[in-house]
């Protein structure tokens, strides 16, 4: 009995070691830069900004591969969180169209199975196997689109959410536009223009 004790004891023993040894041989050390980007992106996984959610995005802008302007959802706060963060220069978002919310719905006559939804979804929204009858999450759906243009037989479509009192917000106060300006950078014709268009409109 006392041999079978310290047989399981060695073993275990061998493998926390080895468990021990390749933690810290594998380790991978994150990027905390793509980690603060990331925690001023909306988390949407919309997929709006050309990658397939917010964590790619946010690792591209802290490499360097990508504009700080392009979460569309996060519109020109997000922007400007980013470029303060990183010490870059704001870029100009542009009219950003507010879409109404809306759901995705599967038409279950039409769904032949082939998971292609399931593959483009960024959130997990869509459950189902193939040649199986595909279903929405509608707590997990963020209304991106992106699993419509990917149906071969055309059988989803986006339905708007009503407004209610359960999910109506308050809509957030616009601010007036003012220009970016830095000390030891000199103003632009331009933005000294929007400038004082902007105080004169405040006054």
């Amino acid at each position: 009995m006392f041999t079978d004790v310290a047989a399981i004891g060695t073993l275990a023993g061998t493998f926390g070691m080895l468990l021990g040894y390749s933690a810290i041989r594998f380790h991978i050390e994150g990027d905390p830069v793509a980690d603060q980007v990331d925690a001023l992106l909306p988390q949407s996984q919309c997929g709006q900004c050309g990658f397939p959610g917010c964590r790619p995005y946010a690792e591209a802008v802290a490499a360097g591969e990508a504009e700080i302007n392009l979460c569309a959802p996060g519109g020109e706060a997000t922007m400007l969180a980013i470029a303060d963060l990183l010490g870059r220069e704001p870029v100009e978002v542009g009219e950003v169209v507010e879409k109404p919310k809306s759901l995705a719905v599967i038409d279950e006559e039409n769904c032949i199975g082939c998971t292609k939804c399931l593959q483009s979804c960024p959130v997990d929204a869509i459950v189902g196997a193939a040649k199986q009858l595909h279903a929405v999450l509608g707590v997990e759906c963020t209304g991106c689109g992106l699993c419509v243009e990917t149906c071969p037989v055309e059988c989803i479509h986006m339905e708007p959410i009503p407004q209610t009192i359960a999910n109506w917000k308050w809509p957030y106060p616009r601010m007036p536009r003012v220009a970016s300006y830095r000390p030891g950078r000199h103003r632009t014709a331009e933005e000294h223009h929007t400038a004082e268009a902007d105080r004169q409109e405040a006054a």
